[in-house]
């Protein structure tokens, strides 16, 4: 599918990953819509691409609604969404303190799966209003993993459990959007800068990036950005995750 003059929609697009695909698919021709809860970072990076920020919590039903029902009728029905919104979080199921707070597991798995479906839901149903090209494609819904759904360490449960949830999420909904032209790809990042991994010493990033067999550093977020522009392109892309890692393989710990 062609980006030039298409709809997008990312979430989670005020930073890291989400930011620089925005920037990409602007790029490419697309009218972007940028979601996000950081409304400072969303309205300048849309100010500088072109694109139009919405402020939106992807994890609840009202806010996803509302935001994708004003995308509609400021630009038009969707045909790309990018789920980059998500948080992490480390904590042993029991540690040293006792057992993790269930409030702590349902809060990444309510932003990272929960979110992820809520805003397929809701584009899913937008791009079926949208005309197909030529090979009969009306969008293409491309999720965020990450290697942990396959690696997942200690202290990484809820966060592995949740992105495991995506993985398992995408061929059923592959399989269901078919009937509209709606396409639906997950990409497993493995380590990236972003601003979770900047905020750590300079030292530690470069022993996480030697750390990855080839090439032996951190992944760009342009990189990540390249990866969905391919999706979007091909399509005969569908129904699967890929891991983008540069081979790299979590140890426990």
């Amino acid at each position: 599918m062609k980006i030039d003059g298409r709809v997008a929609i990312v979430t989670g697009a005020a930073s890291g990953l989400g930011a620089a695909t925005a920037r990409r698919l602007a790029s490419g021709g697309a009218r972007v819509a940028l979601l996000d809860i950081d409304s400072a970072a969303g309205e300048k990076l849309a100010g500088e691409i072109g694109g139009v920020f919405f402020s939106c919590d992807v994890s609840s039903s009202q806010s996803g609604g509302e935001a994708i029902s004003a995308i509609v009728r400021n630009l038009g029905a969707p045909s790309i969404l990018v789920s980059c919104a998500g948080v992490g979080t480390a904590g042993r199921i029991v540690g040293r303190d006792g057992a993790l707070p269930l409030e702590e597991f349902e809060r990444v798995v309510r932003i990272n799966l929960v979110g992820s479906f809520n805003m397929m839901r809701l584009a899913g149903e937008a791009m079926q209003s949208g005309e197909a090209d030529s090979d009969g494609q009306r969008g293409v819904i491309i999720s965020t993993a990450s290697i942990a759904a396959y690696d997942g360490q200690i202290g990484q449960a809820a966060y592995a459990a949740s992105k495991g949830g995506i993985v398992s999420l995408t061929l059923p909904a592959a399989r269901e959007f078919s009937r509209f032209g709606v396409r639906c790809m997950t990409i497993a990042p493995g380590l990236f800068h972003t601003p979770l991994l900047q905020s750590l010493p300079e030292e530690i990033r470069s022993a996480l990036g030697s750390a990855i067999p080839n090439p032996a550093r951190l992944g760009t977020p342009e990189e990540f950005a390249a990866l969905v522009v391919a999706i979007v392109e091909n399509n005969y892309l569908n129904g699967e995750t890929i891991r983008l890692d540069g081979a790299l393989r979590l140890p426990p710990k």
